[in-house]
C-alpha cells in the first residue's frame, strides 16, 4: 500500500451539539491508517463538495434534533433533495453509507438520517454499506465503534468495483453491482470486527493505539481489597487487558493571555438560531408546597417591547450561564484562579494536523476566561472518549493515567457507560477523581460542546395575557453519588431559581400579587416554534390534553386561547375538550387548582385528576396515573378519535409516562374497535402520521 495513493472518499456530517461532527472527525483520524483520505465537509458547505457529479463513495454521519427534525445544519441539504421535481435516478451514480445518531427515549429515533437515507434511496443512490442507527440513549458507541471497524472493507470493496467497472467501461450496471456486493461486505465486516476484538495486542486495529500494562501497574489502579469497579478503580478482566484506546486527537488550538482590557461580547453574538430578546421577569410564584418532592417555579416576562411572537404549544430557549461556584472550582483546579478576568485570544494553532480546523462558532475570538467557563462551554457535559483519552496526556500518576486509558478504551466500554454516561459525571468530577490530571484552557476548548440554551414550553396565550410569557419547570435536582461528590441543580433551573429568589420571596403571601422586587432581573431568549403541536385549526374539532406534572404547561396556554377565543365569537361553534392531569399529593403539587375556573366557564369541558402517592380508605381505589384514567375513559377516548375525528395532545415525561400512555390508547383502541393490538397500533399510526397524536416530551 505504500506506493498507493491514498484513496479519497466523501465524508459529509451533520450535527447539531457536536456529536456527529466528532464521530466524523474520528472517521477522518482513522482514515489515513487505512490507506483512505477522507474530503470531510460539514453538509451544508454545498459549496464545497457536489452530489451530482460526485463519483467516489461518500460517507454521511447525520444527527436528529427537536421532535425528530434533521439538524439545523442540514436543512438547507435536505430541502434541496426533497425537490419534487428532481428524477428517480438523479443520484443513481451514488454510493454512500450512513450513520444516523439519536436517541430512543424520543418518538422519532434517528429520524433526521432516516429522512436523507430514504430520500437518497428514493434518487437512485445505492448503499454500500448498510445503515447504522446509534442510540445515544444506551451509548452512540455501542453502534459508531463497530460502525467504524466494517467501514474500511466496505469502502475497499466499494472502491475496488468502482475501479473493475470502469475497466469495464461500464458494462455492468452499478446499481446492481453495489446491492450484490454490499451484504457480503457487511458479513466481512462483522467477521472481521469479531477477529481484531481476539487479536488485543495487534498494533493498529481501528487506527488506535494498543497499551501493554504489567501486573505492577495495574496494581496501582485496582488494589486487592477492591472487589467491585469504580470510577476510579478497575477489576480483572479489565484491569489486567492490554487496551485498545483511540487515537490521540490532535491539538488545534492555542491560548493567548492579553494584557490589555475590553469588553466580552454580547450575549446574541454566541446565538446562531436567531434573534435574541433581553426581557424582565415580573412575577414568580413556587407552585407546590415547600414539602413536596420537587420544586415547581411559574415565571412570568414581560415581552411587550419585544418583536417576540408565540402561539400555545410554542416553545422557546433560555440563554444560561454555567452555575458560578462551578466555574470558580473549575479555575482552581486549571490554576487560572487568578487569571479568570485576563482576557484571552483564542487561535488556531500553527501546523496543527486537525483537517480545517478552525475557532469554533461558539468561542469568541477574544474575551475573558470567565466569560468562556461561564457562557460558551457546557462544563456539565458528560465527557466523550475523545476527551478523556486527551486527558490522559495531561495526567502524571501511573495509577490514573491506567484507569483513564481503561475508561475511553473498548476493552472498558461497560466501565465508560456505567461511571460516566449513566452516573452523569462531567470534568469537575474528573478532576476530583483524578486529582493529577492537569489538562489546560485550550484542551477545554477543543473538547467541550457548547453550553446549549434550556428550552421550555410557553405556558401562556398572548390573545389572553398581551405581551407577556409564562412558563413553568421543576427546579432539577441532582443527588451526590459515587462518583459525583456533592449535590447539583440544573444548569437553567438552578441559575433560575436563584436569579428569581427575591420575586418569590416577594410573592409567598399570594398567588396573585405581582412579587415586584426594587431589582429587576433580566433574561435572554429566543422563539423556537413548534411546527405541529398547536390547538386544531377548526375551533369544532375536539380534542384531549394528557399533562400530569409540569406536562400541563402548554395546556394551560391553550386553555387560556379558547376561553378568550369562545369571549371574542360566541356564534363559533367549539368542540369539546378533555384533560387528564396527575401529580403526587393533591395538597402539596397539584400545580393549578384554577383549573376549576376553566371548567366551570365552560371553556374545559372534562377535567380529570389522579394523584398517585395519596392513600385512600375507598373500598376500590382510586386509579393512580393518567394512563389509569384513560383506559377508565377508554369509551369516550375512542369516540373522541375515531368517530369524531379530534386530536390528542400529550405533554411531559418520555419514560415514566408517555409511552405508558401511548401503551393505553393502543389497548383502548383494539378493545373499542375490536381488533388485535398489530391493528390498533396501526391506528394509532395513522394518527401521529396526520398530526392527530402529538407529543411534546423530554427524557
Amino acid at each position: 500500500m505504500c506506493c498507493e495513493s491514498k484513496r479519497r472518499f466523501l465524508l459529509l456530517y451533520a450535527t447539531q451539539k457536536g456529536q456527529a461532527k466528532a464521530i466524523a472527525e474520528e472517521i477522518w483520524q482513522q482514515a489515513g491508517a487505512h490507506g483512505f483520505e477522507a474530503d470531510m465537509h460539514c453538509i451544508s458547505e454545498m459549496d464545497k463538495y457536489n452530489l451530482e457529479t460526485e463519483k467516489d463513495p461518500v460517507v454521511i454521519v447525520i444527527s436528529t434534533t427537536g421532535t425528530g427534525e434533521p439538524p439545523d445544519t442540514a436543512r438547507k441539504f435536505v430541502k434541496k433533495i426533497q425537490d419534487k421535481a428532481l428524477p428517480p435516478d438523479h443520484f443513481a451514480h451514488l454510493q454512500y453509507g450512513l450513520l444516523g445518531l439519536g436517541d430512543s427515549e424520543y418518538m422519532f429515533f434517528c429520524n433526521g438520517g432516516r429522512t436523507v437515507d430514504r430520500r437518497l434511496q428514493e434518487l437512485g443512490a445505492q448503499h454500500f454499506y448498510d445503515t447504522g442507527l446509534a442510540d445515544d440513549c444506551v451509548g452512540l458507541e455501542l453502534v459508531a465503534d463497530p460502525w467504524i471497524d466494517g467501514l474500511w472493507l466496505a469502502l475497499k470493496e466499494a472502491l475496488q468495483l468502482q475501479k473493475e467497472k470502469e475497466g469495464m467501461n461500464n458494462a455492468v450496471s452499478p446499481g446492481l453491482s453495489s446491492l450484490s456486493t454490499a451484504p457480503r461486505a457487511v458479513h466481512e465486516l462483522k467477521l472481521s470486527s469479531e477477529v481484531q476484538n481476539l487479536k488485543l495486542e495487534d498494533e493498529g486495529a481501528r487506527g488506535s493505539d494498543t497499551l501493554s500494562q504489567k501486573v505492577g501497574d495495574i496494581n496501582l489502579v485496582a488494589p486487592a481489597k477492591d472487589t467491585k469497579p469504580s470510577l476510579v478503580h478497575s477489576v480483572p478482566p479489565v484491569s489486567q487487558s492490554a487496551l485498545n484506546i483511540p487515537a490521540l486527537p490532535p491539538e488545534y488550538i492555542e491560548v493567548e493571555f492579553q494584557d490589555t482590557l475590553g469588553e466580552n461580547p454580547h450575549l446574541s453574538s454566541l446565538i446562531s438560531e436567531g434573534t435574541t430578546f433581553e426581557v424582565p421577569v415580573i412575577r414568580a410564584v413556587q407552585l407546590t408546597r415547600e414539602d413536596a418532592i420537587k420544586t415547581a417555579l411559574l415565571l412570568e416576562l414581560d415581552i411587550a417591547d419585544t418583536a417576540f411572537e408565540y402561539q400555545p404549544g410554542d416553545a422557546f430557549c433560555v440563554i444560561c450561564p454555567n452555575n458560578v461556584s462551578e466555574v470558580e472550582e473549575l479555575l482552581h483546579l486549571l490554576g487560572l484562579s487568578e487569571k479568570g478576568d485576563d482576557f484571552i485570544c483564542v487561535k488556531v494553532k500553527r501546523g496543527t494536523k486537525k483537517k480545517g480546523a478552525s475557532r469554533p462558532q461558539h468561542i469568541p475570538e477574544r474575551s475573558t476566561v470567565k466569560f468562556i467557563l461561564t457562557w460558551c462551554l457546557e462544563i456539565r457535559a458528560i465527557p466523550k472518549k475523545a476527551f478523556l483519552r486527551a486527558l490522559v496526556e495531561c495526567t502524571s500518576d501511573v495509577g490514573e493515567k491506567r484507569r483513564l486509558q481503561e475508561l475511553c478504551s473498548r476493552q472498558g466500554a461497560s466501565d465508560y457507560i456505567h461511571f460516566i454516561r449513566d452516573s452523569n459525571v462531567c470534568l469537575l468530577d474528573l478532576l476530583h477523581a483524578f486529582p493529577s490530571c492537569k489538562p489546560s484552557l485550550s484542551l477545554l476548548i477543543e473538547h467541550l460542546p457548547k453550553l446549549q440554551a434550556r428550552s421550555y414550553s410557553v405556558s401562556s396565550s398572548n390573545l389572553y395575557q398581551p405581551g407577556r410569557l409564562c412558563f413553568v419547570f421543576n427546579v432539577v435536582e441532582f443527588p451526590a453519588g459515587p462518583s459525583r461528590p456533592v449535590s447539583r441543580k440544573g444548569v437553567c433551573t438552578g441559575w433560575l431559581a436563584e436569579l428569581v429568589a427575591s420575586l418569590l420571596h416577594a410573592s409567598k403571601n399570594s398567588l396573585d400579587t405581582q412579587g415586584e422586587s426594587s431589582l429587576i432581573e433580566k433574561i435572554s431568549i429566543f422563539p423556537r416554534p413548534n411546527n405541529a403541536f398547536h390547538l386544531p385549526v377548526d375551533p369544532s374539532v375536539p380534542f384531549i390534553m394528557v399533562g400530569p406534572g409540569t406536562g400541563i404547561s402548554p395546556f394551560i396556554g391553550f386553555l387560556q386561547h379558547r376561553q378568550k377565543l369562545r369571549e371574542q365569537h360566541t356564534d363559533w361553534e367549539f368542540g369539546e375538550t378533555w384533560l387528564f392531569f396527575g401529580c403526587r399529593h393533591q395538597d402539596r403539587d397539584y400545580l393549578f387548582k384554577q383549573l376549576r375556573c376553566f371548567l366551570e366557564n365552560g371553556t374545559l369541558t372534562h377535567l380529570k385528576v389522579c394523584f398517585s402517592r395519596d392513600s385512600s380508605t375507598a373500598e376500590v381505589a382510586p386509579p393512580k396515573y393518567v394512563q389509569d384514567v384513560l383506559r377508565i375513559c377508554a369509551k369516550e377516548v375512542a369516540r373522541v378519535l375515531l368517530k369524531e375525528r379530534g386530536y390528542f395532545y400529550v405533554c411531559g415525561d418520555k419514560k415514566h409516562m408517555a409511552d405508558d400512555v401511548s401503551d393505553a390508547i393502543v389497548d383502548i383502541l383494539s378493545v373499542e374497535m375490536e381488533a388485535d393490538k398489530l391493528e390498533a397500533m396501526k391506528v394509532l399510526a395513522m394518527l401521529r402520521e396526520t398530526k392527530r397524536y402529538l407529543q411534546d416530551v423530554w427524557s
